[in-house]
């Protein structure tokens, strides 16, 4: 499998189960075991865990190789082995210890990432608009995307009404002293 077309497939899949930071990197130059590292961030054990099942679901289901997963038992830090691309998923205390990005980030990748309209799938097929991202800027205003044109975009809407929820009148009754009259 062509490695921008891996590189695509598993950013996609760690999109999906909303990863977050995902961050790209070209090494190339500085390793021949892999072409490219991948570093996400998952909120909880469960997130992180479902980070990584999503992106091995996606490799396999293109027909990619998934050589090994770590990790899984604790879901703080998964490692997911492509082959040509390694994927790290951390949660956010573990990937500010380790500092990876300091380590491997001399090659951040310029990529463009897909917007999607709707989180819910639809039949109807929509063109997603792109954009083109850095994903090495430490910025988080960097790592959003523009919103696209649709009903999901993150302008100000008018605000619902909210739903008040009702009190329950509760009888006071006289409380019992503990020195008995006389």
């Amino acid at each position: 499998m062509n490695i921008k077309k891996l590189q695509r497939l598993i950013v996609d899949a760690l999109e999906d189960v909303k990863g977050h930071d995902i961050k790209v990197y070209n090494t190339t130059k500085l390793s021949d075991m892999f072409e490219r590292l991948i570093i996400a961030t998952g909120t909880s054990n469960r997130q992180t865990r479902a980070l990584a099942m999503s992106v091995r679901e996606a490799v396999k289901t293109a027909g990619g190789e998934v050589v090994s997963m770590e990790g899984e038992d604790t879901g703080e830090w998964v490692l997911v082995d492509c082959n040509d691309v390694v994927v790290h998923i951390m949660q956010p205390a573990i990937r500010q210890y380790y500092n990876l990005e300091e380590l491997w980030g001399s090659f951040p990748v310029a990529m463009k990432l897909a917007s999607k309209k709707s989180l819910l799938k639809s039949s109807i097929q929509e063109e997603s608009t792109e954009e083109l991202i850095s994903v090495d800027s430490s910025s988080p205003a960097a790592h959003s995307r523009k919103p696209a044109q649709g009903p999901l975009s993150d302008e100000k809407r008018p605000a619902s009404k909210k739903t008040g929820v009702k009190k329950l009148a509760v009888k006071k009754t006289p409380r019992k002293s503990s020195n008995p009259k006389k």
